[in-house]
């Protein structure tokens, strides 16, 4: 059995929350980007209703399995993931993907 990772998914344009830790501007590279993930849904609820409480009603949760993380980064180009450890801090721990 698979493990599962929640996301946040724009209802509008079907983008995912990343982080972004570095200015893009900064030493004139691309702009880092890492998909946020949730180990509970109730922990990306939580991030949603804290960090972004006027932008609730355009976000939804999405599942996914372990198993198709590496698909899914390598095809929106994420640089690598950051997984939520404390949603209400937030307290985000940062994952290059190799």
């Amino acid at each position: 059995m698979s493990e599962l990772y929640y996301l946040l998914r724009s209802r509008q344009d079907g983008s995912y929350l990343v982080a972004r830790p570095r200015p893009a501007a900064e030493a004139g590279q691309p702009a880092q980007e890492f998909l946020l993930m949730f180990r509970e849904h109730s922990d990306a609820l939580s991030y949603l209703n804290t960090h972004g409480a006027g932008v609730v009603d355009r976000f939804a949760v999405e599942t996914i399995a372990a198993t198709r993380l590496d698909d899914l980064m390598q095809r929106w180009g994420f640089t690598g993931l950051g997984m939520v450890q404390d949603p209400l801090l937030p307290n985000v721990e940062f994952l290059l993907r190799q």
